[in-house]
């Protein structure tokens, strides 16, 4: 085996005298594809930046092989101090890295790189970075929630897109599609220590079931253990003079161990309060239109939502889905069409900025308006604590004010809140952020259990996949279309996943452009339409191309020489095997490459001769 490229042991570090980490440790070999989980406040984005070298452990090593580069993607990226996007990009280029693929990248990721990183969104921000991360290839990627802010399409095109690399990918997402497609074995970081699998995410959550199912035997086995040991210690050393105190020893240190256990977090304990049945149809909408100056947002939708119904609704930034939200809820009047309100309609909602919570006021506060020790659940009341401990916060984070807490913990929070209110139309508007897996398995269970009515925006395709009955998309230039079913079964329906209505997003210049020309015309005349010149990603691949075939062409002849050894197989099949997979993955690779690289000869030399 390959010796790894980074290597982490024995990793320990305390905050605030509580041990965060305790014996974690990290290996990456040349292109292993890990997704690192566990819970929120559990160390991931820590481990992550003792990996970059960012941070120094109290304890433990940290090896990268010389020569190695790594790059690392943090939650909050710094643009601070650049002029343009562009001069942030290539100012994480190598000497002698391709500055086409610089500018290649921040074309697909929508930007047109004369933006000002000082007004630029989250998303604009975390698609830069993307940018720069991405641009020289390095040999290790650190990713820590690379997905967050930013929409469908680019999350389709940035899983695609490290797919293509041979770079190693460490990553940290709560998107369970994006980690499953990508992840090729996973570091579970559970009370402080690691464990590895080496199996991508989709057997992760079976496997960390089958762990927590293995401690809760040897604690029942522990506890029984201690009784019977009590007994003895009660009655039989009082028939007896003389004590046995080796015994009386070991059941001390039994005690011990059995108060020393680190269990698992608890899990959030989510309820929520439903109000009276509405009426069997909660939202009726006809021919609603809407626009901002020239450009539509919803353009002659018609849409009837009944009771029980749970609508995903799913599109690029920008296009308008919390403008949907707000004038099929009747927060927003339509420019023309009527939408009505069915009886006896009472909503609760979920807004993606967390606007409703005020950094100064205290979570004790914040459930219980102030002046109060309950909250009203359901119209029953219920002491502020007990609240707060089914959503996982603790008794000394009831006075601390919100503007301390983490990403997670608001968003724990927000829920909390909008659960507590009585409704039977829930509107929840990304309500996957920041959330870990243990809190999302626990919203989804809510979801199904829920009598009334759900509407909710999503770039979360497992969720919505396990929580909507059907998906209302945004097909560009105001024209919304629903789909039954879910997300999955929306991709067989348009035969296309959400990247096609646009490659543009999130508010910059070169977006709205490419969103604009992409939703005018169909996908028919966008491959009829003759070219004038070639993309930043055809001349770069028509450059880079003969490059990569020499360099594969040079694998298979090393491989060749390998497996032209007549005695390679009976000496160790196991080599013999990996090279043959090798040569085959490298041989289709050539191939493919050879025939991309005729197209688009072929295309240049039309290009060149006019038609």
């Amino acid at each position: 085996m390959a010796p790894p490229l980074l290597l982490l042991q024995d990793i320990a570090l305390t905050f605030g005298g509580t041990p965060l980490l305790e014996q974690a440790s990290l290996s990456v070999s040349s292109g292993e594809r890990l997704c690192l989980v566990g819970r929120n406040g559990s160390g991931k984005s820590t481990l992550l930046k003792i990996a970059a070298g960012l941070i120094t452990p109290d304890r433990g090593q940290r090896f990268l092989q010389p020569g190695t580069t790594l790059r690392y993607l943090p939650q909050e990226p710094d643009l601070t101090g650049f002029s343009t996007t562009s001069a942030y990009v290539e100012a994480g280029l190598a000497p002698g890295d391709d500055t086409y693929r610089a500018q290649y990248l921040l074309e697909q990721l929508g930007l047109a790189g004369t933006e000002d990183p000082t007004r630029l969104s989250g998303g604009e921000a975390r698609r830069a970075a993307l940018a720069r991360l991405l641009a020289p290839e390095p040999d290790i990627l650190l990713l820590d929630e690379p997905t967050n802010h930013l929409d469908l399409p680019v999350i389709e095109w940035l899983e695609s897109e490290l797919r293509s690399l041979r770079s190693a990918l460490v990553l940290i997402s709560h998107d369970r599609r994006f980690m499953e497609t990508l992840s090729r074995a996973t570091v579970w970081l559970d009370r402080g220590t690691t464990r590895r699998l080496e199996q991508g995410f989709a057997a992760f959550e079976e496997w960390r079931d089958t762990v927590f199912e293995e401690e809760e035997r040897d604690r029942h086995k522990l506890d029984r253990r201690i009784a019977q040991e009590n007994d003895w210690l009660r009655y039989g050393v009082t028939a007896r003079r003389k004590r046995n105190q080796g015994r009386l020893r070991a059941l001390h240190a039994m005690r011990q161990e059995r108060r020393d256990a680190r269990r698992a977090v608890g899990d959030v304990k989510m309820t929520v309060s439903e109000g009276d049945i509405s009426g069997k149809l909660v939202i009726e909408a006809v021919n609603i239109s809407k626009s901002y100056g020239t450009e539509p947002v919803v353009r002659d939708l018609s849409i009837r939502i009944a009771r029980g119904d749970r609508i995903g609704i799913v599109g690029r930034n920008g296009a308008g889905k919390t403008t949907l939200i707000n004038m099929l809820t009747g927060q927003l009047a339509p420019d023309s069409g009527t939408v009505k309100i069915g009886a006896n309609v009472a909503m609760a909602s979920l807004d993606q900025g967390r606007a409703g919570l005020d950094p100064d006021v205290t979570l004790r506060d914040a459930l219980t308006g102030g002046g109060s020790d309950t909250v009203m659940v359901g119209g029953t009341p219920k002491h502020v604590m007990s609240y707060l401990k089914d959503f996982l916060f603790t008794p000394d984070q009831a006075n601390m004010p919100i503007g301390k807490l983490s990403g997670g913990e608001r968003g724990r929070l927000m829920l909390a809140r909008a659960l507590a209110q009585p409704s039977n139309l829930l509107v929840l508007d990304e309500p996957t952020n920041d959330l870990d897996l243990e809190t999302l398995d626990l919203l989804e269970e809510m979801i199904d259990s829920y009598s009334g009515t759900v509407i909710l925006v999503s770039h979360d395709r497992d969720f919505l996949d396990r929580t909507v009955t059907s998906v209302l998309m945004a097909e560009g230039q105001g024209r919304w279309h629903d789909y039954a079913g879910g997300y999955s079964d929306m991709l067989a329906q348009r035969g296309a996943g959400v990247e096609t209505t646009s490659r543009g997003n999130g508010g910059g210049a070169a977006g709205k452009v490419a969103g604009q020309a992409a939703a005018s015309r169909s996908e028919q005349d966008e491959r009829n339409a003759p070219k004038t010149k070639l993309s930043f990603r055809d001349k770069h691949a028509l450059e880079s191309l003969p490059g990569r075939m020499a360099a594969l062409e040079r694998d298979i002849a090393k491989l060749k020489a390998v497996l032209d050894d007549p005695d390679l197989y009976a000496r160790d099949p196991a080599r013999f095997a990996k090279a043959s997979q090798a040569m085959s993955k490298a041989e289709a690779d050539l191939a493919a490459s050879e025939e991309e690289w005729l197209r688009l000869e072929m295309l240049r030399e039309e290009i060149e001769s006019g038609g």
